[in-house]
């Protein structure tokens, strides 16, 4: 990951762990951290002025994960407060890459980190460029 990228350039999401998110020993279940992920990602994508509802209705497009990297480093519990930071990694063609790090508020521990990878795809799941204000915006958002 580019460290001047990640450090300008990171969005912020705060999520209150709910009970049906825990496990029996009282952990948050793996796969809800990507979850977290895709809210994270929502709302980077939301903080950049563009949203996902209007990709699918406009463009006619959507962003398919095919690649999920996760390290779970410490357990977050039930009514934990944690900070989503999201960052745009790569966009180039129809490839997406996004960086996460989740960390609880309280005392900033990092509790995961990950990177997912998607390809931009139309209505019919076929490769397809993304569009043109996303891209740009995306490059922008990139520049060091």
């Amino acid at each position: 990951m580019n460290e001047a990228v990640a450090e300008r350039h990171v969005s912020e999401t705060r999520i209150r762990v709910r009970y049906a998110e825990t496990d029996q020993m009282g952990v948050v279940y793996h796969s809800n951290y990507l979850i977290w992920f895709e809210v994270g990602r929502v709302e980077f994508i939301r903080q950049l002025g563009l949203d996902y509802k209007s990709m699918e209705r406009e463009d006619g497009c959507g962003i398919a994960v095919v690649r999920v990297e996760v390290r779970y480093r410490a357990p977050a519990r039930y009514d934990d407060v944690l900070v989503v930071q999201t960052c745009l990694l790569a966009a180039r063609g129809p490839v997406i890459r996004f960086g996460y790090k989740i960390l609880r508020a309280e005392d900033g521990v990092l509790l995961c980190e990950g990177e997912t990878a998607h390809v931009v795809v139309g209505m019919d799941m076929k490769k397809r460029s993304l569009p043109q204000r996303y891209a740009e915006r995306f490059a922008a958002w990139l520049i060091t």
